[in-house]
């Protein structure tokens, strides 16, 4: 997902590139998304490069039930600025009072003016992970006594209910009759 944008910086600020993009790469630390797809333009700001567009990747996670890894596609809009650190007519080290003006959570553009959208995307999948994953949206997860995977084999455990919820559940079977 590296893309060069020396041509790019060279031109006019609002100067556009669009690129489709549709790459498989070793698995990403936290959630091993290994592919992405998508359309990206790069357009060329005053002393940055924007990247957006719409991303689609796989992740994968524990389900909240079950427990069994599952692998989730993730749908995110990418935008982020990503600054040079090389002077695209001189060669030299930009200054870091541009860098330092941008502040944090802002990338950089490689030595050799390459953006690599890699962290990016690692990132945006991080936030776009669901909160409670499911393999399924019927996954009857795990027997409370035995541990058994529901969505394999059902046990023979008996529910035992705590005595001390007996009115509740009366309260609930009386109502339910009516």
């Amino acid at each position: 997902m590296r893309f060069n944008v020396a041509q790019l910086l060279q031109e006019g600020v609002g100067a556009r590139r669009n690129y489709s993009l549709d790459v498989t790469f070793e698995p990403l630390p936290e959630t091993g998304t290994t592919r992405a797809n998508g359309e990206i333009t790069l357009t060329h700001m005053d002393n940055a490069v924007w990247a957006s567009g719409p991303i689609e990747t796989n992740a994968f996670g524990t389900c909240a039930r079950c427990l069994n890894i599952s692998e989730y596609s993730l749908h995110f809009r990418l935008n982020e600025e990503y600054i040079p650190t090389m002077d695209i007519y001189s060669g030299a080290p930009v200054s870091d009072n541009v860098i330092d003006e941008t502040g944090e959570g802002t990338f950089a553009l490689e030595v050799d003016h390459t953006l690599d959208l890699t962290e990016a995307v690692r990132q945006y999948a991080i936030v776009n992970l669901p909160m409670n994953p499911l393999c399924n949206s019927n996954c009857a997860g795990l027997c409370s006594t035995c541990g058994t995977n529901l969505n394999d084999s059902h046990c023979d455990c008996t529910t035992h209910t705590d005595s001390r919820w007996s009115p509740l559940l009366d309260f609930l079977v009386t109502n339910t009759k009516e």
